[in-house]
């Protein structure tokens, strides 16, 4: 509805808890209502590497910063339809290409500071800023020019596109408003992508989400506190969030965590292995907790190989690239990848092989007309031989110059399906000759290897985003993205078929006919699966159908599930 208020809802409540201005705009929640107070425990695999909103791309910092951030407009997990949060409306123009925000009124940052217009605009201009090196920036660019943001008052701000954008409402979720009080300084000194590490005090971070920061001890916990400033009300007017803490710890390993939630340790778990989800579901103790499917998510895993440009650098991976760069030899991998092995011996039947990248769950966007991925260790075999390789006499694979085909695997040490996982995928290769060893990390020095260091061959990871719409992954599929992960910071295209991907990632993004976009992103689908940039393995439905465990005790308001949103498969 073009050049109409498409959403006008400024909800205020008669109720008001202790920090909030009398005059603010709140936001009415619709979920079952709840009852105040205590505390929810949480386990993380690993250390987050920050808390802030404008760097952080790994799961661990996302799960605690989505707790003490907001977004100008929310999409709703289980309808995909956008919502207002700390815009209460929006309109756009005729033409598609100006969106006018209406903010609420009143609201304050968790250190009680106001929330305004000229904080919006300082937000969209850290994640723009080239300097910060936001894997937002790419999401921000629409028809080849980053958008604008302007500030028309107080409490409206503009937003101005290059040309309409199929998705542009979708662009104000998933960028956490920042305190421009606090951070300016560091902006303006170039140092924003530094700020707010670990070791950041409370009182130096402001945010609008639910919780703020409380206390952290390394290697053993991360406490947030309710927010007394947060601008959302139950049904009855009563103050959100319900929780006066989170507390999320740090266990290592799958296994520690669900002995520590078998322990009454902690109240909620999710991510869990084939074989962990069904102990859980035999174990005696399993009326002490509910097990919920939530239905299929959008997470999916996949093995790639290092293109970077090494620069000279990392010989010993530089002398492999000449293999992984061969379309031939990554379509030879996958075609020896036994997929229903891993769903068998690794998920217990609870996981499903995947053709794409796009995975069952997102049933608007997948192309259902791929065939399902089928093992053929002949059809392997042929395309490594006209590749040029050839078998010695033991068996091993070769390349033209009679070197041994032999590279490393890294993957996250801490998640047990994932390391089965590369052991499947090890042993698969090792029927076609190839000499594969395993690498598995820490999550940190993972993360460090493939976006920083670049050192390593091959990585078995998953990747997931939190909104269905193919613009979500702008910065995963265009060649120049900063989660391009196989070849990160490339100038131009370069593999084959990325030149097309880069321009057809570009047109559906622009392209207002719902056919005509669904029609580009297929053809998107067929050259990730006729290329393999990454090698889709499968949909885990333990995993990313977001099993959660919610302990269920007499201390009830301890477990109020709405006020984290856990989310596993946002990531």
């Amino acid at each position: 509805m073009r050049g109409l208020w498409v959403v006008a809802v400024a909800l205020a409540s008669p109720i008001l808890a202790q920090g909030r201005s009398p005059s603010a705009e709140l936001l009415l929640s619709e979920s079952e209502a709840g009852r105040p107070g205590g505390r929810l425990v949480f386990a993380l695999r690993s250390e987050p590497k920050t808390l802030n909103p404008v760097t952080a791309v790994d799961i661990p910092s996302r799960e605690v910063i989505g707790r003490l951030m907001a977004d100008l407009v929310h999409i709703d997990r289980q309808t995909q339809q956008t919502a207002p949060a700390l815009a209460k409306s929006w309109r756009v123009s005729s033409d598609g290409r100006h969106y006018t925000l209406e903010l609420r009124r009143g609201l304050r940052f968790s250190d009680g500071h106001p929330f305004d217009a000229d904080d919006v605009v300082f937000s969209f201009g850290c994640y723009l800023d080239e300097r910060n090196g936001s894997p937002q920036r790419d999401l921000l660019i629409v028809g080849g020019k980053p958008i604008v943001v302007r500030k028309l008052d107080a409490h409206r701000v503009t937003v101005d596109l290059e040309q309409p954008f199929a998705a542009a409402e979708r662009l104000f979720d998933s960028n956490s408003m920042l305190p421009r009080h606090l951070l300016e300084k560091a902006q303006q000194e170039g140092r924003l992508a530094q700020a707010w590490g670990l070791g950041a005090a409370p009182a130096d971070m402001a945010g609008l989400g639910p919780f703020r920061l409380k206390s952290y001890v390394p290697g053993d916990r991360l406490v947030l506190e309710r927010n007394p400033h947060y601008w959302k009300v139950d049904r009855a007017g009563r103050p959100l969030p319900y929780l006066d803490e989170i507390v999320f710890l740090l266990v290592p390993s799958e296994d520690a965590q669900v002995v520590r939630f078998k322990a009454g340790e902690t109240d909620l778990i999710s991510r869990l292995s084939a074989a962990n989800f069904a102990a859980l579901a035999r174990d005696p103790a399993a009326g002490r907790y509910r097990l919920e499917d939530l239905g299929p998510g959008l997470e999916y895993s996949f093995l790639f190989f290092n293109l970077n440009d090494l620069g000279g650098r990392l010989e010993a991976v530089s002398r492999k690239q000449a293999w992984f760069g061969q379309t031939a030899f990554r379509q030879a991998v996958s075609a020896a990848l036994d997929r229903d092995g891993i769903v068998r011996l690794v998920y217990q039947g609870r996981a499903t092989s995947l053709a794409t990248h796009v995975t069952p769950g997102n049933k608007l966007w997948v192309n259902r007309a791929l065939p399902p991925p089928v093992r053929s260790l002949a059809r392997a075999r042929d395309l490594l031989a006209r590749a040029g390789f050839s078998w010695s006499g033991e068996g091993a694979l070769t390349d033209g110059g009679g070197t041994p085909v032999e590279f490393t695997i890294v993957t996250n040490a801490a998640n047990a399906s994932r390391v089965q996982m590369a052991r499947v995928v090890q042993d698969d290769l090792r029927q076609l000759g190839m000499r594969v060893q395993l690498v598995p990390l820490e999550n940190r020095a993972l993360l460090d290897r493939v976006l920083q260091s670049h050192d390593y061959d091959a990585a078995l990871m998953a990747l997931a985003s939190g909104d269905v719409d193919p613009t979500s992954e702008m910065n995963v599929w265009i060649s120049s993205g900063p989660t391009h992960l196989w070849r990160l910071g490339a100038s131009a295209p370069s593999a084959p078929g990325e030149k097309e991907i880069d321009e057809l990632m570009r047109r559906q993004a622009v392209t207002l006919d719902p056919r005509e976009r669904k029609r580009l992103y297929d053809r998107v689908q067929e050259l990730v699966a006729d290329n393999l940039p990454l090698i889709p393995l499968v949909l885990c439905a333990v995993e990313c159908r977001r099993a959660v465990l919610a302990a269920l005790t007499a201390a009830g308001a301890r477990r109020s599930l709405p006020c984290i949103s856990c989310t596993p498969c946002r990531r």
